[in-house]
């Protein structure tokens, strides 16, 4: 075959040299309830997929164990044996048999069932035996229809994937060690998919649209994702260049290590924090290792959305607790649940609307649904106790919102004092600045909030009104428009003439093109994906706060977002020549 080159957004570095492997999932979830007229055809259909699916699983733990080990095979014959558990395969037949529900019916009602069933489980084991559940079904469902798409569970060696987008549902499920990189049709440079790229430190290029066709399940494939570069069928020179590049930044990369024992210092003295973005307790345990000297942004919407159902006040207590342990009392800032936009609850039913990122999402949706949110803040409160939490509400719009939302928390400690559980009787509050309107108000909410941060993400979309998700428009999108420096501004400078402290856990935290501005800004905490702390550790220990300072003062005469970046890049040219 010949060689294609195909052009999307590069949102993680990297070079990944791999086969194609094509997720094109059948939903379970996603059918609709039937009855049928003929019980007989339909048992005869859902025993002919069990077979098959006891076929096909046996095939998989074959290959399991002579290619990954026997503890992922072991995975796979938990699922083998759940065709023959007299709790899941016989119900389906008796609502065959008694109901007259279709097959894909009664394989859904089942599962459904029985995965909730583990989900409400005290032990973390059981729970996560519900995944297993869901992907059987799954199996069986693929068996029953036309189409057998594809499992990420299928995946058993080390693969380039490739989908329509990846959704938080999805990537939780994946092994990351078999995933060398993302290529996706849809998504921008702060979608999701490119969020955990980013966080896992797995090169990713998205945004690719209708050319992703051109790419077929195990097709050879070369990525680029600095630049957004995917080539399928490379030839051997193609190949043999890339393999090149991928050797020199494996070089670079050890280089890096370095750096992640030293502070975050400027020839001059200026020191800043620098913290990392999680979504899940696993990531937390290798930060210190890595360099972080705090968590910035614990993104606790992972935590619902690996979840059938709304996790309770022990579960998440838990999983914040083991956070603020791994860090050994460096700070960690959760924030509250941030859900709508482009990451979606399924169980807690929210209404479809026309526009969802200005629509019902963040804490509008906690102070509406209140339990939710004060079952959140009393887990957070109790976790306090094993470390340094923070809590940060997300999408404040103005300073009724914040006040009820500290109220809230205010409300949270009553209860827990009343119940006699331990908790942490000072824990620092502050919000996101991601609107506008709380950018422009923060001198009001610095008399107030014991701190910001940042979400330079949104913060960029509703400033320049693009929506980061669509690649048609995501050209548009940058963060160095002169306006979200002035709006960055505003709020740094409100912060210090207070006595308090801004963050930034947005994309820009993590580019080291951005960091002399931010220096110059005087940014206090700098929070990133873990795989760029090295990166940007080593651009700030080679600048010099007054030169950033006059550097800043230059770009806030400059009128668009290409001549602050050209100003960003000749600086760094002077600062590695000097280096």
């Amino acid at each position: 075959m010949a060689e294609k080159r195909l052009k999307g957004l590069g949102v993680s570095a990297g070079v990944r040299i791999g086969k194609a492997f094509v997720y094109s999932p059948v939903r379970l979830a996603d059918i609709e309830s039937k009855k049928t007229d003929h019980s007989g055809l339909e048992l005869q259909r859902l025993q002919q997929a069990k077979a098959k699916c006891a076929e096909q699983l046996q095939a998989l733990i074959d290959r399991a164990q002579s290619t990954l080990g026997e503890d992922k095979a072991m995975i796979l014959k938990g699922q083998l044996s759940f065709l023959s558990d007299p709790v899941f395969y016989p119900p389906m037949e008796d609502l065959i048999v008694q109901e007259q529900w279709s097959a894909e019916t009664a394989v859904h009602k089942v599962v459904s069932q029985v995965a909730g069933l583990f989900e409400s489980m005290a032990n973390e084991y059981m729970r996560e035996r519900a995944a297993d559940v869901r992907d059987v079904g799954n199996r069986l469902f693929a068996q029953l229809s036309d189409y057998q798409g594809t499992r990420l569970s299928d995946i058993q060696e080390q693969v380039i994937l490739v989908a329509d987008d990846l959704t938080p549902s999805d990537t939780v499920q994946l092994d990351k060690s078999l995933v060398l990189g993302f290529v996706t049709r849809i998504g921008g440079k702060t979608s999701h998919t490119a969020i955990l790229a980013n966080s896992l430190g797995i090169a990713a290029v998205l945004g690719i649209g209708d050319d992703i066709e051109a790419i077929r399940h195990g097709d050879e494939l070369i990525i680029d994702g600095s630049v957004g570069d995917c080539i399928v069928s490379p030839s051997s020179a193609t190949a043999a260049t890339y393999r090149e590049q991928k050797e020199r930044e494996e070089s670079e990369w050890a280089d890096l290590k370095a750096y992640a024992d030293r502070e975050a210092v400027t020839k001059d003295g200026f020191r800043v924090e620098l913290a990392a973005n999680i979504g899940t307790v696993e990531e937390s345990m290798s930060l210190l290792e890595q360099g972080a000297e705090a968590v910035g942004l614990y993104r606790t919407e992972f935590l619902f959305m690996g979840q059938s159902q709304l996790p309770d006040e022990e579960t998440q207590y838990k999983a914040y607790s083991a956070v603020a342990e791994a860090m050994r009392g460096r700070p960690v800032v959760i924030r509250t649940l941030d859900i709508g936009g482009d990451k979606e609850l399924p169980y807690l039913e929210l209404p479809k609307e026309m526009n969802p990122f200005l629509g019902y999402r963040a804490i509008r949706i906690g102070l509406d649904r209140k339990e939710l949110l004060l079952t959140q803040l009393k887990a957070i409160a109790r976790a306090g106790v094993h470390g340094t939490v923070k809590i940060m509400f997300p999408m404040i719009s103005g300073l009724e919102e914040w006040r009820e939302a500290r109220a809230m928390y205010e409300q949270a400690c009553e209860q827990l004092r009343n119940e006699g559980k331990p908790f942490a009787d000072s824990v620092e509050l502050g919000i996101m600045i991601e609107i506008p309107s709380a950018a422009l108000m923060a001198d009001s909410f610095a008399k107030e909030v014991d701190f910001f941060s940042i979400g330079t993400n949104d913060l960029v979309q509703y400033t320049v009104a693009v929506d980061r998700m669509n690649e048609k428009v995501s050209h548009l999108y940058d963060y160095f428009h002169p306006a979200v420096i002035r709006l960055l501004n505003n709020v740094i400078d409100a912060s210090i003439r207070h006595g308090k402290w801004t963050g930034m856990c947005g994309t820009m935290a993590g580019d080291p093109l951005a960091a002399p501005l931010l220096v110059g800004l005087g940014l206090h905490e700098w929070s990133m994906s873990a795989s760029s702390l090295s990166k940007v550790k080593k651009m700030i220990v080679h600048l010099k706060r007054s030169e950033c300072v006059a550097l800043t003062q230059r770009i806030f005469e400059l009128e668009t977002a290409a001549e602050v970046r050209r100003a960003l890049e000749d600086f760094h040219k002077q600062i590695e020549a000097g280096a």
